[in-house]
């Protein structure tokens, strides 16, 4: 059936091609059965391999692993010899040199958007994880046939990948491996709604059948789209853009690809038919990853750096430059949002005053620069353990504040002429469309050569050192003011004003309730429980003899007037007693004030 499946493919195709059958094997293994065809290369061996990771998630996540089987025969039918040569790549004896076969299952249950997963709603991967590159075909075009046999009559196949031809259902054709797997697939009971910006087709895709209102969130999506596309004042790269929403019952994700991305978000946070039209916070948080993924359809996608034009996808690619990648993509994620009317303007500035206390209220910031964050993103940031907080600062969130400190600062020495829209305009056009890689130093050039501006000071300190960003500084030019308070709750996030503050003490501590006492999660940097030698998953029983949960923590340390109170601990099975410090609280939450309308109107509706 595997040989047959192909052939039948192969006779709609006169052009030499790598040729695929992709097929549901098993719902209830999560199972993918793949069969290749790799035609003859005047090859004595074949070399096929699968990426160890995929574009937009910079780990190294070895996805062959999850390949269970593989085998390999000729056009005779007879059985080749393969032997893998290292965790990704097998070897394939081809006395013959002729046409090889190649088939193969991947197990498919990592639900994430970088991975494949298949359960009893839909089957869902991406290239990386599923398709084999082979060596000696570096330049060959890639071919697709996915298999829609005995799966259930109401499960539809979606992908962006380009049709083979219009006639030919499930058939596709790419030019590159590269171009081949940026195109996520999609087979699996879902709803769709199609909507139209400019000239560009959009599709929203929704796992399932739940009673999602899909064109009250394509209304929202709307002048989110036109706002990007208004940004970049030209030809539209893509003529028609995907959104693959997996939902669930929890998770959180989006991944860009070329002309789609592939989003994870929790079923139940997005709009219900028949409910209320106000916006909600997780609803917000929804249309802000879509605005984040379809910015990246020029910022990252097609501006890029340099090293990543044509990466190599089998071991590490490093780059100083992801603070500028999805800094600026996060920072613009939600201006849109703003921009298109879908929040007020102060719920964007609560928005904005978050994003700085995340940043402030991490000590990492005083020991990495978001150009190291961004080199290490490989092992230190996507791999994160309970002390990050202490030694890394996120490229996405000081990004963003970056991205925010250089608008205002290109306006106010350019008197207003530029904006950083302009700078990626100009990103766009000498890069994004002549498929040129960025430099480590291309923001400092192209600002001196455009707009007559000297960021490099800024760049030098804020970027590549770690000096926090001058907001103080900087924020008048867009009619704003900084301000800071402290906390009034444990699950406070700042971004607005408070009248009276309720946490006047300070833990120093992520705690976590426990049957008895609580556990620490976590332990911040040169605060009380730093200074009490507390230690990550210590178990706090007891503080000044009364035994605690974590409400009554906070509680007792704010009514005390004592300097310290005895702490008891079990650490590793031993019974421990310490002194915890009692402190003041640090003004560590920051929120922003409109202090002059009509400049901060002129600011924030500027594109």
């Amino acid at each position: 059936m595997a040989i047959l499946s192909i052939e039948r493919f192969l006779m709609t195709s006169a052009i030499p091609a790598i040729q695929f059958t992709l097929k549901v094997a098993s719902i209830s293994q999560h199972l993918f059965h793949i069969h290749m065809r790799i035609p003859a290369l005047d090859q004595a061996s074949v070399v096929v391999s699968l990426p160890a990771w995929i574009p937009g998630s910079y780990m190294i996540r070895d996805f062959a692993r999850h390949i269970v089987e593989i085998t390999a025969w000729d056009e005779h039918n007879g059985q080749l010899s393969l032997s893998k040569t290292d965790k990704q790549t097998w070897s394939i004896d081809n006395p013959d040199r002729g046409v090889v076969y190649v088939q193969y299952q991947v197990f498919a249950f990592d639900l994430s958007v970088r991975s494949a997963f298949i359960n009893d709603e839909y089957a869902f991967c991406n290239g990386t994880s599923v398709f084999l590159q082979v060596e000696q075909a570096q330049s060959c075009e890639y071919q697709l046939n996915v298999d829609m046999e005995g799966l259930p009559e109401n499960w539809r196949l979606h992908t962006s990948m380009p049709p083979l031809h219009e006639s030919q259902k499930n058939h596709f054709a790419c030019e590159s491996y590269l171009d081949f797997i940026d195109h996520p697939i999609f087979i699996g009971r879902c709803q769709t709604q199609t909507f139209s910006v400019g000239k560009v087709d959009f599709t929203l895709l929704l796992s399932g059948d739940y009673l999602i209102d899909i064109k009250r969130i394509c209304d929202d999506l709307t002048p989110i789209c036109l706002h990007h596309l208004n940004l970049f004042d030209d030809e539209p790269p893509v003529s028609s853009y995907l959104f693959i929403t997996l939902l669930s019952d929890k998770g959180y994700g989006g991944l860009e690809h070329l002309n789609s991305t592939a989003l994870l978000f929790p079923r139940f946070d997005l709009p219900l038919m028949g409910e209320a039209k106000q916006r909600t916070d997780s609803y917000i948080n929804f249309l802000s990853l879509c605005s984040h993924e379809f910015f990246h359809t020029w910022n990252v996608k097609r501006i890029k750096p340099e090293v990543l034009v044509k990466p190599n996808l089998y071991c590490e690619v490093y780059t100083n430059q992801l603070w500028m990648y999805e800094g600026f993509t996060s920072y613009y994620d939600e201006l849109a949002v703003a921009r298109a009317g879908i929040i007020t303007p102060q719920k964007y500035l609560e928005m904005l005053g978050e994003n700085l206390t995340r940043v402030m209220q991490g000590n990492g910031r005083t020991r990495q620069s978001v150009a190291e964050s961004s080199f290490d993103a490989w092992t230190r940031f996507y791999k994160q353990d309970a002390s990050s907080v202490n030694h890394i600062v996120s490229y996405y969130v000081k990004g963003g504040l970056i991205a925010l400190a250089l608008d205002l600062l290109i306006r106010e020495q350019s008197d207003h002429q530029h904006s950083l829209d302009s700078l990626m305009r100009i990103l766009w056009q000498q890069f994004g469309k002549r498929n040129l890689g960025t430099l480590d130093n291309s923001v400092v050039q192209l600002c001196k050569e455009h707009f007559q501006v000297d960021v490099s000071d800024f760049v030098e300190q804020v970027v590549h050192g770690t000096q926090d960003v001058p907001f103080d500084q900087l924020l008048h030019v867009a009619g704003l003011s900084l301000h800071q308070r402290t906390r009034t709750h444990k699950d406070d996030k700042g971004g607005s004003p408070t009248e009276k503050p309720t946490h006047t003490r300070e833990l120093g501590m992520i705690v976590k309730n426990t049957e008895v006492g609580v556990i620490i999660q976590q332990v911040k940097d040169n605060l009380a429980a730093d200074q009490a030698g507390l230690q990550i998953n210590d178990r706090i029983i007891a503080l000044d003899g009364y035994e605690v949960n974590e409400n009554l923590l906070q509680r007792l340390v704010e009514v005390s007037q004592e300097d310290s109170l005895p702490i008891t601990i079990i650490r590793d099975g031993r019974l421990l007693t310490r002194s915890f410090p009692v402190v003041s609280a640090e003004k560590n939450l920051f929120y922003l004030k409109i202090e002059n309308e009509s400049q901060f109107a002129a600011w924030l509706g500027d594109i």
